[in-house]
């Protein structure tokens, strides 16, 4: 079982298993600290299996070896705040995480083995991060590489190439090629400039345009739609006047015009509360409140969904959510599914309702939470796993409860 832990990485591999990476969590002994543990679990089987890394906090130092070879001893530093790709070949991809790395890694389920594939293998001295190597925007080039960040946001498309955006501020976009090895800089700021404020540029609402830009920010939501186009949600970031704050803002990105179009939320910071509507019903004007740090999947159906993460509830009030939405790209609607619109602010969030293990119950529901894990199974299927939130009992601290909705 591994331990308590918020702000690991997730994969499922394509013969439906789940696995997990790290994270700020608790080791073998109950010590807390960033891991470098690898784990995988069988849906079927309902069992956990520790396969790569360290169970001790302190001991996971990253083991590099060489550029592009793999080896039984490799393994990624112990870190928290990565972003993680599955290829078309099941292998299993890892970047960056804990503001100071940009190295680049996979992970071969059939081998086990670890492979040091881009990026620096030190954090080197500027701000204790690796900077980033933009070269032309749109154009690849083996010297390009993103910049040391953590809580970025990432996709992969049906061409199979990975997309990371964001993270620790910024609001540049990238595409990596894992056939060429070479990243593409598509979108976004090169540089924070003097002021270190990326602002969005939202234009109109529904109306995609070249000059379209989310703000900086970290700690967001992201999903690929059946039709191929990746979507942004929230975090932590600056509005469309340079405010930093939660964020409900929501983006779609098209494959085929290098677009960004604001389709849904506010363009500013100013305490979005959610607007629930009824339950289980859509509407044009649902949207969830603004929050970081939420947990999210897409279904067979084609539709997104959201739950929890740290911002606002109905009344405005800011605290640890635990609401579930589905957003449907073609009416362009948010639905309120499960969870608390309003939350006793006593503690700051809701506690869990468990049932008994293993037995679907329509009053089951988790705990409120951020920094969380999701997976979609080949089943359609949608996983949690732990982050930092509620038990049953009300008490807050991080998590290593397992959940599965069927939607």
């Amino acid at each position: 079982m591994p331990g308590a832990r918020e702000s690991a990485a997730s994969w499922t591999d394509r013969s439906g298993n789940l696995w997990l990476f790290g994270g700020f969590a608790y080791d073998s002994t109950g010590t807390q600290g960033p891991l470098n543990d690898l784990w995988e679990f069988n849906p079927a089987t309902s069992e956990w299996m520790w396969v790569s890394g360290t169970n001790f906090v302190g001991t996971g130092e990253g083991v590099y070896g060489t550029l592009g070879v793999a080896a039984a001893g490799n393994t990624p530093g112990g870190r928290y705040g990565s972003v993680s790709w599955s290829d078309s070949s099941g292998n299993l991809w890892l970047f960056g995480g804990d503001l100071t790395a940009n190295d680049l890694w996979k992970f071969d389920p059939a081998s086990k083995e670890w492979t040091w594939m881009s990026g620096e293998n030190q954090v080197g001295s500027l701000y204790g991060g690796a900077a980033g190597v933009y070269g032309t925007l749109g154009v690849a080039a083996a010297g390009n590489t993103p910049g040391a960040r953590d809580f970025a946001v990432s996709w992969t498309d049906s061409s199979g190439n990975f997309w990371l955006f964001g993270g620790s501020g910024l609001n540049d976009l990238w595409k990596f090629d894992p056939t060429t090895i070479e990243w593409t800089w598509m979108s976004g700021a090169n540089s924070v400039g003097s002021s270190g404020v990326l602002s969005g540029v939202y234009g109109t609402l529904g109306v995609a345009a070249a000059g379209n830009t989310p703000g900086g920010r970290n700690s967001a939501v992201s999903w690929t739609d059946s039709s191929g186009n990746l979507w942004l949600f929230g975090g932590n970031g600056y509005d469309s006047l340079g405010a930093l704050g939660y964020l409900n803002d929501l983006w779609k990105f098209d494959l085929t015009t290098n677009k960004w179009t604001w389709e849904s939320g506010a363009n500013s910071v100013l305490s979005e509360p959610g607007v629930y509507g009824t339950l289980g019903v859509a509407s044009t004007t649902n949207v969830p409140g603004a929050r970081e740090s939420a947990v999210s999947w897409t279904d067979r159906s084609g539709n997104l969904w959201l739950l929890g993460g740290l911002g606002f509830d109905s009344t405005g009030t800011k605290g640890y959510l635990n609401d579930l939405w589905q957003f449907d790209p073609a009416s362009k609607e948010w639905t309120w599914v499960s969870g608390t619109k309003q939350l006793d602010w006593t503690n700051g969030g809701a506690a869990g309702v468990y049932g008994t293990p293993g037995v679907a119950a329509a009053g089951n529901i988790p705990g409120s939470r951020d920094d969380a894990l999701s997976w979609t199974d080949s089943s359609g299927n949608l996983w949690l796993f732990g982050g930092a939130g509620f038990d049953s009992n009300g008490a807050m601290g991080d998590l290593n409860d397992l959940w599965k909705y069927q939607p």
